[in-house]
């Protein structure tokens, strides 16, 4: 009994911890420069000057949409539940496809993900699932597998709406996510050119309102825009400071979110770089996976619980 027990608390935390994971990480962003020479980031920083934040927004929005990959680097911090870092790339040409290694550096989540033998996680994005690699010490609670698979139908089914939100992000979360909803917002600002990671950029700001979010500046439908509203409702947050970076080929170099939610404050700083990258992500041998309704089943559940 005792060893059943020591099993159902290694899976609860196993699938907690993992999904937490990513639900931070679904906004993750990349490392150096995205390509093209520094007279052309300058000159194109300062055509920037000539048009309005707004149309300036519009072409970065554009731009890093149909750039269709890149490679990110992140850190999060959500109050004492997590901190966090990622890196590796993501394609957003057909849904979200890509590896990341997310690192826990902080917060309960990293105690609870050392219990289970590693803080560092490798995630994998394909089109119908999320996958999560687990250490040892919890492969060794589950016949041997590593790997978690969170089918994105099983995700809105099992969960209920929580899991439908969850399945939302990681399927349909874009470096240009951020860029829709400062300019969903009504609130844009040019800050000035600054450097960044080695280019000529020009820095944009603006509070999110999230009782006015309207679509008026954003490319966004009303679906679109409603589920905007419902995520950051769902999460506590009222209002968000949203600041990011461009440079001269209209492409998205930094992004910082700050926002107070029901787990604390958040804070979350992201770069992207290498934007065109090939991406691959490979589903894992069938052997070393189990699929997270499996484990739910295993220990008793019926649901996700954090």
């Amino acid at each position: 009994m005792k060893s059943r027990r020591v099993r159902r608390t290694a899976v609860s935390i196993a699938v907690a911890a993992a999904l937490t994971g990513v639900a931070a990480c679904s906004s993750a962003g990349g490392s150096a420069g995205s390509g093209g020479s520094g007279k052309e980031d300058r000159a194109g920083a300062r055509a920037a000057t000539r048009v309005s934040p707004i149309a300036a927004l519009r072409s970065a929005e554009q731009s890093t949409d149909k750039a269709d990959s890149a490679r990110v680097r992140s850190t999060t911090t959500m109050g004492s539940l997590l901190s966090m870092t990622t890196d590796g790339s993501l394609s957003w040409d057909d849904g979200i496809t890509g590896t990341v290694t997310i690192t826990y550096t902080g917060g309960s989540t990293a105690e609870l993900m050392r219990k289970l033998g590693t803080t560092s996680m490798e995630a994998r994005y394909l089109p119908d699932a999320y996958y999560a690699k687990m250490s040892d010490t919890f492969a060794a609670q589950t016949g041997g597998k590593h790997w978690i698979r969170y089918g994105y139908g099983d995700l809105a089914s099992v969960a209920g709406s929580s899991g439908a939100l969850l399945k939302d992000q990681m399927q349909n979360t874009t470096p240009n996510k951020s860029v829709q909803m400062l300019l969903a917002s009504g609130d844009v600002r040019k800050v000035g050119e600054e450097q960044v990671d080695g280019q000529a950029t020009t820095h944009y700001a603006g509070t999110v309102d999230v009782a006015d979010l309207a679509g008026r500046s954003s490319s966004l439908t009303a679906g679109q825009l409603a589920a905007l509203k419902k995520q950051l409702t769902q999460a506590g947050v009222s209002t968000e400071t949203v600041d990011i970076w461009v440079n001269g080929q209209d492409l998205l170099v930094k992004k910082t979110e700050k926002a107070a939610t029901a787990t604390g404050t958040m804070t979350q700083t992201a770069h992207y770089s290498d934007y065109g990258v090939k991406v691959s992500a490979q589903k894992p041998p069938a052997g070393d996976t189990e699929d997270f309704k499996a484990l739910l089943k295993a220990q008793g559940g019926t649901g996700l619980t954090s």
